[in-house]
C-alpha cells in the first residue's frame, strides 16, 4: 500500500482519485508522497521513504526543488489546470483598467437621499472609460496561460502580439495564428497598450520589468502581473505610476509598498481561486502522482524529464542518478552479473540529473534484493526502487525504500 500525505485543503474530487485499497491519506509520518497547494516546504526535513511532492498548481517556490532532485525525489507540478481561472482574472482587469467601474461602484455607495438616480444621470461622465477592442495585447510568456489570454484577447477585438522565445511545440498549435508572434519584448512593448506577462519566475526573470524596461513601455500603458509578484521591480512601478509613464498597475501580489498606491490594483492572490481550478489542479496531481507510483512514468515535473514506456514487464526498476557518463553502463552490467535479461530501458536526462526505466524478466525476491542493493552502491546513483507489475494492481515492491 502505497502512503500520501496531504496539505492545505485538497479538493475531494482529487482525493477520490486514491483508492483505499491501494492507498492511504495522512496515516504516516514517513509517506511515499506529499500533495499540497502552497505549504512552505522550504525548511522540511524529508524522511527516507519519500519519493514525489506534487503541487496542486503551477508553480513551485514553496518547495526545495534542488534539494529534493539531490535526494532522487521527483517534483510535479499541473501546468494548465487553473490556466482558464487566471486567464479569465486577467481579461477581468483589462475590462478593469478601461472602464472605471470600481471607482463608479464606491461612488454610487456614497450617494443618499431621495434622488440617487438624478444624481447619477448627472454624474455618470466622471466615469467614462474606453473599449478594450481595436488595442493592442502584448503577452509575454505563451505557455498554457498566455495562450489563452491571446487567444480570447484576440476574440475580444484586441490586435495581440506576443513573446516566448520558449514556446512549447504543443503550445504553439494552440495559439491562433491571428496572434502576431514577435522575436524582442522590445517590440511588444514599444507599442502595446496592455502588456501581460506569464513567465516563471527563474534568476532569469527576476525584476523583468525594471525602470530600463518600464522605460521601453508606451507611454500611458497599463501593465499586468498575474505570474510572480518577483517578476516586477516594485520600487520602479511605482516610479512609473506617480510619473505617468504607467497608467495602472494590476497585480495579484499583495505587498506593502504597492497597497496603498493610487494606481496600483492590487488583488489577494485570486488567479486560481476559483472552485473548478482548485478541483482541476487536485484531480491532475492526483493522477500524476498515481502515474508515477504504479508505474514509475514521469510527467508534469518541474525537476526530472519526462519518462514514458508503457508497463508490460513483471518488474520495473525506477532509478535516479546524476547525469554523467556511463551510467546505464553500470546499471547494465549489474544486471549482467546475474545474467538478468532486460526487456525494455529509457533513459533520460535533464540538467544535473537523469532517470532510466528498466523492465527486467521475473525473479525471486532474494536474488532481486541482491542486484537491487548492488545498483544503489554505484556512484551518482541517487535512489532506486522496484515496482511489480501485477493484473490490476501495479504494486511497489518493499525494496522500493531509498
Amino acid at each position: 500500500m502505497w502512503t500520501i500525505n496531504t496539505y492545505n485543503k485538497i479538493a475531494e474530487e482529487g482525493l477520490n482519485k486514491f483508492e483505499p485499497e491501494q492507498y492511504s491519506l495522512n496515516e504516516t509520518d514517513d509517506p511515499d508522497a506529499l500533495l499540497l497547494r502552497s505549504q512552505d516546504l522550504q525548511s522540511m526535513k524529508f524522511t527516507k521513504n519519500l519519493k514525489a511532492v506534487a503541487r496542486a498548481g503551477a508553480g513551485t517556490n514553496n518547495i526545495p526543488v534542488a534539494a529534493c532532485s539531490e535526494k532522487g525525489i521527483v517534483v510535479f507540478n499541473t501546468p494548465g489546470a487553473n490556466a482558464n481561472a487566471v486567464k479569465e482574472l486577467v481579461l477581468a482587469s483589462m475590462i478593469l483598467a478601461a472602464r472605471p467601474i470600481l471607482d463608479g461602484v464606491k461612488w454610487v455607495n456614497t450617494l443618499k437621499g431621495p434622488d440617487i438616480s438624478q444624481q447619477v444621470e448627472n454624474e455618470k461622465k466622471r466615469f467614462i472609460g474606453t473599449e478594450i477592442a481595436g488595442k493592442q495585447l502584448g503577452v509575454i510568456g505563451l505557455g498554457a496561460i498566455g495562450a489563452m489570454v491571446a487567444n480570447d484577447a484576440y476574440r475580444l477585438g484586441l490586435d495581440v502580439v506576443g513573446y516566448d522565445p520558449y514556446v512549447s511545440v504543443d503550445t504553439a498549435w494552440t495559439i491562433s495564428r491571428r496572434v502576431k508572434r514577435v522575436h524582442s519584448i522590445e517590440e511588444v512593448l514599444t507599442h502595446s497598450d496592455y502588456v501581460t506577462v506569464h513567465v516563471p519566475l527563474i534568476k532569469e526573470t527576476k525584476n523583468l520589468f525594471d525602470t530600463q524596461t518600464i522605460s521601453l513601455m508606451k507611454e500611458g500603458a497599463i501593465l499586468l502581473n498575474f505570474s510572480r509578484g518577483e517578476l516586477v521591480e516594485s520600487e520602479a512601478v511605482i516610479q512609473a505610476l506617480r510619473k505617468g509613464r504607467l497608467k495602472q498597475y494590476f497585480t495579484d501580489f499583495a505587498e506593502e509598498a504597492l497597497v496603498h498606491e493610487e494606481k496600483a490594483v492590487v488583488f489577494p492572490h485570486l488567479g486560481a481561486s476559483t472552485s473548478e481550478a482548485e478541483i482541476n489542479c487536485a484531480k491532475i496531481a492526483a493522477d500524476t502522482v498515481k502515474y508515477f507510483l504504479e508505474t514509475g512514468n514521469i510527467i508534469h515535473s518541474v525537476n526530472f524529464p519526462t519518462v514514458e514506456i508503457a508497463f508490460t514487464a513483471p518488474i520495473r526498476l525506477a532509478i535516479v542518478n546524476r547525469n554523467v557518463t556511463n551510467m546505464i553502463g553500470q546499471m547494465s552490467m549489474e544486471l549482467a552479473k546475474d545474467a538478468i535479461n532486460i526487456l525494455n530501458i529509457i533513459n533520460r536526462g535533464r540538467g544535473d540529473y537523469a532517470y532510466t526505466l528498466i523492465d527486467i524478466e521475473e525473479l525471486p525476491d532474494e536474488q532481486l534484493e541482491v542486484v537491487v542493493q548492488r545498483i544503489k552502491k554505484v556512484t551518482d546513483i541517487l535512489s532506486v526502487r522496484v515496482i511489480r507489475n501485477q493484473t490490476n494492481n501495479t504494486k511497489e515492491d518493499q525494496y522500493g525504500s531509498n
